[in-house]
């Protein structure tokens, strides 16, 4: 669909501007790859595994610009997800590492030149490490897709490239951070300034490791703060060779260090430390009350959690039938299923409900799983045997409720943890499917009578991370907009992740916002500066 061709609304332009952004993927869903069985229980395409082309180099620590041992010499296996087997053994992190991290890092914003810089200087060598990763951008996707098994396609060229995006947004902030001078009822003069919060502790997940560590890291520097950044044990890889990337592009020692290891150890010690000025975290809401907890029993330090979500994906019955099964199916399955902000409650109106049914059914069993080096494949492995178990908890869960299990629901392979792409129909609200946060490749559809009704059971849980709403009657969506209780409407398109937008939660999905213009607030403190005039010449 041509940009001059559609619709002028604003609809359908949110609708193009989603399939154009998120190409080839999109492109890829309306049909199968030439060769490759439109099966999704094809099981050749998992039991010989591709071998990456890319060797993982760094396994150690980085605390003041060197790459270091954990001080205790113990280390963890990473594993890859297509067949459960080891990839490398990384240095595991605990208190004491996390303890030297922090000092290099309160050392390079006490004494050292970051913020000290001019902003200028800054934005240069964040725009450099810009360049560096387009120049790496093949070696980077590699690691990520053998580290998390996600399609080496979507971090290519989807991915790689939105980390690059993330961080020139971020390095064209750095030298535009300013105060005001504001008016005072007497004679004085006030200045408000911004100035860097300090030492930044940042937690970010295995789902998307490489974006995460862009809408953390980027906001942090760009602000002229120093940072210790936890990886996630499962998928270490990536935030290690961007920080070296970011160290070529002239980043001072200490500024950026990267420990890995697990939470209980190293990310308690993080986020519970004393000299640790902000923390910011994304995962489950689980963890996220733990992380506020010790911030606030440790210096009441500031806290940002982007947290779970259980975001319905709404069709009213004027909607494009293909075209919202085809969408709605993106917004669920997009990433193997683990996405903080999937369409996990699809909710169809009752008069194209069983049509939707049958459609979503189709597209699911044309889904293609296998090796995420493969080309054509949609559907790579899920993290980890644990997230597999608990996938397939879930969907015997919606089997035992009294969900109809329409395709689907079973595991795919004996080697790795792939799950075969999964539709419930008849859910109902209050069924632990409709309720819970999966976090795999499980559809869940609920069917709904008016807009009002729709309403009420979409903002019936407790989070409030993102909506989608698919319809062609711009009152119903103007409803549906101010309506839904969260910090993300979709409508006619779905995950949209431009640097320049916000992405945060209401209620339980969490406190601040990723990304955009909001997200430099996390990472700056307001000071009032007043003086009293004499002799002034004017107010």
């Amino acid at each position: 669909m041509a940009r001059e061709a559609a619709i002028s609304s604003m609809l359908s332009r949110c609708l193009y501007a989603s399939r154009k952004i998120l190409s080839p993927l999109l492109k890829r869903n309306l049909g199968v790859a030439p060769g490759i069985s439109q099966r999704f229980s094809t099981s050749t395409l998992i039991e010989d595994p591709i071998t990456p082309p890319v060797q993982a180099n760094y396994t150690q620590l980085l605390i003041n610009g060197q790459l270091v041992d954990a001080a205790s010499g113990k280390t963890f296996p990473t594993l890859d997800p297509r067949t459960g087997e080891v990839i490398a053994h990384m240095a595991e992190g605990d208190a004491e590492d996390i303890e030297r991290a922090v000092k290099a890092a309160r050392k390079a914003f006490d004494e050292g030149p970051w913020p000290k810089m001019p902003a200028y200087e800054r934005s240069r060598i964040l725009f450099r490490f810009a360049d560096l990763i387009d120049k790496h951008n093949n070696e980077l996707a590699a690691l990520e897709s053998w580290d998390n098994g996600k399609p080496f396609e979507q971090s290519a060229k989807i991915e790689v490239p939105m980390l690059s995006r993330a961080i020139r947004y971020y390095a064209g902030w750095a030298d535009k951070i300013h105060g005001l001078i504001v008016p005072s009822d007497g004679p004085h003069h006030v200045q408000v300034l911004r100035e860097p919060i300090g030492v930044v502790g940042q937690i970010i997940p295995w789902n998307f490791p490489l974006l995460m560590f862009a809408w953390k890291v980027g906001p942090a520097l760009s602000c002229g703060n120093t940072v210790v950044l936890k990886s996630a044990e499962q998928t270490p890889l990536t935030a290690l060779y961007a920080a070296m990337l970011l160290h070529e592009a002239g980043l001072p020692d200490g500024v950026l260090n990267v420990v890995s290891g697990f939470g209980p150890k190293a990310g308690a010690a993080l986020a519970g430390h004393m000299d640790v000025d902000k923390i910011a975290f994304t995962g489950s809401t689980a963890t996220g009350k733990i992380i506020q907890e010790l911030a606030a029993k440790s210096n009441l330090k500031a806290v940002t959690l982007e947290l779970g979500g259980k975001s319905p994906f709404i069709v009213m019955d004027d909607a494009d039938v293909d075209q919202a099964v085809e969408l709605a199916h993106f917004a669920l399955f997009f990433n193997q299923g683990q996405c903080c902000c999937a369409g996990s409650r699809t909710f169809v109106h009752e008069r194209v409900y069983d049509e939707f049914v049958e459609k979503a059914k189709a597209r699911a069993l044309k889904r293609v799983v296998g090796d995420p080096f493969k080309e054509g494949v949609e559907q790579g492995p899920q993290i980890d045997n644990k997230q597999l178990n608990t996938i397939l908890r879930y969907i015997k869960s919606g089997i035992d409720s009294g969900a109809t299990l329409v395709t689907g629901g079973e595991r795919v392979g004996t080697k790795g943890f792939y799950i075969q792409p999964t539709v419930f129909s008849d859910v109902k609200d209050e069924m632990t499917i409709a309720q819970e946060e999966i976090f795999g490749p499980v559809q869940t559809i609920l069917k709904f009578k008016d807009l009002n009704e729709v309403i009420q059971r979409a903002n019936a849980t407790p989070y409030g991370l993102a909506a989608g709403v698919f319809t062609n009657n711009l009152n119903s969506a103007n409803t549906l907009m101010r309506a839904l209780r969260v910090g993300t409407v979709w409508i006619n398109c779905y995950v949209i992740f431009d640097a320049a937008i916000p992405l945060g939660g209401y209620k339980m999905s969490g406190i601040g916002r990723e990304k955009g213009l909001d997200s430099l607030s996390n990472y700056l403190q307001t000071k009032a500066v007043v003086t009293r005039l004499n002799n002034y010449a004017w107010l």
